[in-house]
């Protein structure tokens, strides 16, 4: 079979509400609130830059304006930073500087997941391409490679789906989309897909990270289904059709020394910004000694 071609569009949707991180997203994207020193849709386009992307899609919505003006250019901080000798901070704004380009599109109602990758219909068009959510990180210790991993398998394998999944605990699995493995391995056929199933009802805990690569068929399996969980358009129950009609869908679990970082609630988030905070160079260390500090006090 010969190879699909390149993979360079990304859709990355930010148009959720946050409602579980009321009230930090009352006027502030989720993907905006900071992470260590970035907001956690930089870590989401950095990674996408590495991995080939050459033009990203961001779905949003009402509130989202500070995500298009973040990675804008701001000539009038730059010059303010020259003018008042604090040229040492340039540095912060280097992702400006990105080669990947930036368009924009309106989720007018929220309708779910499946319905803002329905709305990059016409940005995509009959092109292969990546889903990554804005609110999700890949990775901590080191940069990842999964979408490029993912891409890879699917130009070889032509299959119209690869997502990628990873373990997690038995209580968690009502909060994710849960795949049924056909295989053991790193890669293996994906055999069916269910969004936020009852705990205890499924033996599988391999739950989606928020990374997918598509062909273009995912567009008519979307105007097919019906809303399901939550009223919504489900990308997971577009990509069970997929299986349904026979085609392939491929999973690559993260490694061993990957994670994903799903900034969703409170407790998820202030963990992932504390292990993001630990492992800054230059704060870390000193963040460290004072948690342990504190511990002890507390104890």
């Amino acid at each position: 079979m010969k190879p699909g071609p390149e993979i360079s569009v990304a859709v990355v949707p930010v148009a959720g509400l946050g409602t579980r991180l009321l009230p930090a997203t009352k006027s502030q994207p989720k993907e905006m609130l900071p992470v260590a020193k970035k907001p956690v849709v930089q870590y989401v386009v950095e990674e996408l830059g590495r991995n080939g992307v050459k033009e990203i899609l961001f779905v949003t919505g009402r509130t989202k304006t500070s995500i298009e003006n973040h990675f804008d250019p701001d000539h009038q901080l730059i010059r303010n930073l020259r003018e008042s000798g604090k040229e040492d901070l340039l540095a912060e704004l280097d992702y400006e500087q990105t080669e990947v380009k930036f368009f924009y599109t309106r989720q007018r109602l929220q309708r779910g997941l499946g319905d803002a990758v329905r709305c990059a219909r016409r940005f995509t068009q009959n092109r292969p391409f990546v889903v990554a959510l804005g609110d999700s990180i890949i990775g901590l210790e080191s940069p990842t490679n999964v979408v490029s991993a993912m891409t890879r398998i699917h130009r070889e394998s032509g299959a119209a789906c690869v997502v990628a999944v990873e373990t997690v605990s038995p209580q968690d699995i009502n909060r994710y989309g849960i795949v049924e493995p056909g295989g053991d391995g790193a890669e293996f056929p994906i055999l069916g897909l269910i969004e936020k199933p009852p705990v205890g009802s499924t033996s599988s805990r391999l739950a989606l990270v928020g990374r997918y690569v598509f062909s273009p068929s995912i567009y008519g399996k979307l105007d097919q289904i019906q809303p399901g969980v939550g009223g919504e358009i489900q990308l997971t129950d577009a990509i069970q059709l997929l299986l349904e009609e026979g085609e392939t869908v491929v999973g690559v679990r993260l490694p061993g020394t990957e994670r994903r970082y799903d900034i969703g609630n409170f407790e998820s988030y202030f963990e992932t910004f504390v292990e993001f905070a630990l492992r800054d160079p230059d704060l870390g260390p000193g963040l460290r000694k004072r948690l342990l500090e504190r511990l002890v006090e507390d104890h």
